[in-house]
């Protein structure tokens, strides 16, 4: 299922922020070790799809954290060869791989205060959680009602910021897009 919000852009202020949440694209079932676990073809076609719709709605991030796991870093280098991102500090976590919601929670908390765009490549239910616990409501109600749906592998959603990172918090954010990658 194809779901977008076609033409919707974010464009990063001096007051405002953006924050794209990645679900890594979709997985092979086992590896010997879950850490290990590496992108179907599916899934790299899922994940140059969703960096060529962040390519269309112009969302370049300037700061990245991305989990330790194969399959979080073969998902961010795709969307990085089909969006083309340029100078972009990559931060990868094993905090992010091992850790609940609210451990990325505190990674994203403590981004330098100069970044303006930011990218989170993850897991779910920890993707999913970020995204509606930083929604505050008042977003794209076609972004809102698709993500509601599911937060399947290759998803990718836009929140909206208007606090610093260091408070970013419960409804601090807006959900401005959603897009599921195709494979």
């Amino acid at each position: 299922m194809r779901r977008s919000l076609r033409g919707a852009r974010v464009e990063a202020v001096s007051d405002r922020r953006c924050l794209i949440v990645m679900r890594h694209a979709k997985a092979e079932p086992f590896a010997s070790t879950d850490h290990a676990r590496t992108l179907t073809d599916r899934g790299v076609a899922s994940a140059r799809d969703a960096g060529a719709h962040l390519r269309e709605v112009q969302v370049t991030p300037d700061h990245a954290v991305v989990s330790s796991a194969v399959r979080t870093r073969q998902t961010w280098d795709a969307v990085v060869e089909t969006a083309g991102f340029g100078d972009c500090h990559v931060f990868f976590d094993d905090a992010v791989f091992t850790g609940s919601a609210e451990v990325a929670l505190e990674v994203l908390q403590a981004l330098p205060e100069h970044a303006q765009s930011v990218m989170f490549v993850g897991h779910n239910p920890t993707a999913a959680f970020l995204c509606h616990y930083l929604d505050d409501g008042e977003g794209d109600a076609t972004a809102v009602s698709a993500m509601l749906r599911g937060f399947p592998p290759g998803a990718v959603a836009l929140l909206e910021l208007s606090v610093p990172w260091a408070e970013l918090g419960s409804e601090t954010g807006r959900v401005t897009d959603f897009y599921v990658g195709q494979g």
